[in-house]
């Protein structure tokens, strides 16, 4: 029983980065049709699509504002706006595997935060993961031997963004309610990408464009769906290992869909980003897998001495 809830959580998974992915091939897509602020805005006005699957049954849609820290609501909300444009800027300026490289400085950042914020003691292996990331991350720029941009830029600060989203997230403990949890990444990219597109915004032209802002905001928020429904029938760090799908994802939109084959430098560099999660996932699952053995044989150990005469 235990493996076919473990089995569907990785589905869910699964199915949540894969609705991410081509989101963010929406997003690409749309660069030289419509200003990125205002794509990056349509994520949250689709997004409302998803509002009646997150809600509970009798629970009213005023919870959105419902919770017990209402900074956090606004952290998480800031932090989705930033990250929003942030990612849909990047991902129109540079190919999308070496956005999404960059992106994934998110663990370092969380981590950085978590020791100088939260003051949280972090094991001499999550420091050499979040080294080894960065490493990769260094290779893909290669400081001195290529320009850096506007692109690569808004991709770190995404991945900075993100990591101010999940620090929130943890802040806001369980006072906040789940439709609260989500609504928070509306109205963050309604009002902040709402604001800076004023000036800039143009009606999308024909259906093909249309079907892509589509595409882009809804997916984005059916990504969210799929993750809450995976991190309730499996524990989170069980989930976490599919983010990596992306990658391959990325790769192949990248040569398939825009044509942007990646340099030898580049591609290693990918590939130590992202070997540095999967390494650290996989020590956490054989630590977590320790953990549940030696309680398993505690309880043994105490049930045999009970049993003595």
């Amino acid at each position: 029983m235990k493996q076919n809830i473990f089995s569907s959580g990785i589905l869910l998974a699964l199915l949540g980065y894969a609705a991410f992915s081509i989101s963010d091939a929406c997003s690409k897509g749309l660069s030289g049709h419509l200003d990125p602020f205002e794509v990056a805005f349509s994520g949250g006005v689709f997004g409302f699509i998803i509002l009646p699957f997150i809600r509970y049954p009798n629970e009213p849609y005023s919870d959105i504002f419902a919770t017990a820290r209402p900074g956090m609501w606004i952290l998480r909300a800031a932090s989705t706006f930033v990250s929003t444009a942030a990612s849909v800027m990047a991902f129109m300026l540079l190919p999308m595997p070496e956005a999404l490289s960059l992106m994934f400085l998110m663990p370092f950042f969380v981590t950085i935060i978590s020791v100088t914020v939260l003051k949280e003691k972090v094991s001499f292996w999550t420091w050499l993961s979040v080294a080894v990331g960065f490493l990769g991350v260094l290779i893909v720029l290669r400081p001195g031997a290529r320009t850096f941009h506007l692109g690569h830029a808004c991709a770190i600060v995404a991945a900075l963004a993100n990591a101010s989203s999940v620090v929130a997230y943890r802040l806001a403990g369980n006072g906040s309610a789940r439709l609260s949890l989500f609504g928070s990444s509306l109205f963050g990219p309604l009002i902040g990408d709402g604001l800076l597109m004023i000036t800039h915004a143009s009606w999308p032209h024909g259906w093909k464009v249309w079907s892509i802002l589509f595409g882009y905001g809804f997916l984005a928020a059916l990504g969210q769906l799929f993750m809450m429904m995976a991190t309730a029938v499996a524990p989170a760090n069980r989930v976490a290992l599919p983010q990596y799908s992306q990658m391959v994802w990325a790769v192949a939109f990248s040569y398939l869909l825009f044509k942007q084959p990646l340099d030898n430098w580049t591609f290693v560099g990918i590939v130590i980003v992202t070997s540095s999660g999967m390494l650290n996932w996989i020590r956490q699952k054989l630590r977590f897998e320790r953990m549940a053995l030696e309680e398993h044989w505690g309880h043994r150990h105490q049930q045999a001495d009970v049993a003595k005469p």
